[in-house]
């Protein structure tokens, strides 16, 4: 038996410029060179059972996290960091508890010695609209941001020029659950952080 996960890993990147913002790399469809010239996405999927009236055994592969692997902490400090999951007809999908959540935001340490951290308030996660504005309510999604260990990626061993940043779409598994089959590409881009770090 075969079983094929669409885009389990990708490797792509591209420097654009986007209204005010000044996007460094973005992960999909181009190859890119910005704040780091080689990053990976390891999408984590979890089996997820939604029996129907007419199938008690119904279920499929929920997307659980969206590990953004190999990303230099110290020329990528204190950028936003992006991620955006895209369908197979090429429209953004739904990310967040909230049905216009179509990207989850963080900003990566501001530090040349950066450690680990799961911290939403201190990572200021964040829902954002299509078009990259904060949506203020309940967040179902968590961060961490990974130095030490290995990578879910490619198992070599983290530090702060190559760390694992991995966004959980929803732990509990209760408010947001994506099929991994609907999705043909993942979306990951720094946009330059504006705001002092506090």
């Amino acid at each position: 038996m075969v079983c094929l996960v669409p885009f389990l890993f990708s490797t792509f990147a591209a420097n654009v410029t986007v209204g005010q913002g000044s996007l460094e790399f973005g992960q999909g469809s181009q190859q890119t060179i910005a704040c780091d010239p080689t990053v990976y996405v390891a999408l984590g999927e979890e089996w997820y059972s939604s029996p129907l009236p007419e199938d008690a055994t119904y279920g499929y592969f929920r997307v659980r996290s969206i590990t953004v692997a190999n990303l230099d902490l110290v020329s990528c400090r204190n950028k936003k960091l992006r991620v955006r999951l895209i369908d197979t007809t090429g429209q953004e999908i739904p990310i967040g508890s909230a049905p216009e959540a179509r990207a989850l935001q963080l900003v990566l340490p501001d530090s040349e010695a950066p450690t680990g951290i799961s911290d939403p308030v201190a990572l200021r996660l964040v829902y954002l609209t299509g078009d990259g504005q904060a949506i203020v309510g309940t967040l179902a999604a968590s961060a961490a941001i990974s130095v030490s260990g290995t990578s879910v990626y490619d198992g070599s061993v983290l530090g702060i020029q190559n760390a694992d940043v991995t966004y959980f779409l929803d732990p509990t598994a209760t408010l947001v659950n994506i099929n991994g089959q609907s999705v043909g590409r993942t979306t990951v881009e720094t946009v330059n952080n504006s705001q002092a770090q506090s």
